[in-house]
């Protein structure tokens, strides 16, 4: 497989899983083309030891907790009170929704639910995130719950 017909293919897959761990679309953005600058340098060396899906989320994984470390090193200040916060309308309310609980989950059912959502069989899941197959169909269930109930709990 040529890297233009990877990064076709698995764009979209890369960033959404990226705001799934950010909530950030510009960050996310930038995740996704480090992830995909790190696979065009390491293609060559690619072994096909594993499907090239399950490769490329696990470099979008790493690359995705590497930055969630960095933002926890990273003191946070308020934005100054005259500055209007500009807000994305661009997708759809409750896939923002979505996306803000998602990212409020703890980091490994963040990306469990991440590619679960990208339609990754949970035998890769499980391979991406090194649990048990069955580990992983139980953190699935139990997340859906999770994000359920903050559905139902933010409604009112």
């Amino acid at each position: 497989m040529i890297f233009e017909e990877i990064y076709n293919t698995y764009w979209q897959k890369i960033f959404r899983l990226c705001m799934g761990y950010v909530n950030d679309n510009d960050i996310a953005q930038d995740l996704a083309q480090e992830t995909f600058i790190i696979v065009w340098q390491q293609l060559p060396k690619f072994r096909n030891e594993s499907n090239i899906g399950t490769w490329i989320f696990r470099i979008a994984s790493n690359n995705c907790l590497r930055q969630i470390e960095k933002e926890k090193r990273i003191i946070k200040t308020e934005l100054p009170i005259n500055l209007k916060e500009e807000n994305q309308e661009s997708i759809e309310p409750k896939i923002q929704k979505l996306y803000k609980f998602i990212s409020e989950l703890p980091e490994t059912e963040r990306i469990i639910i991440s590619l679960e959502l990208e339609e990754i069989k949970q035998a890769e899941i499980a391979n991406i995130v090194g649990l048990s197959e069955a580990n992983v169909r139980v953190k699935i269930h139990r997340i859906k719950e999770k994000l359920m109930q903050k559905f139902k709990g933010n409604e009112q």
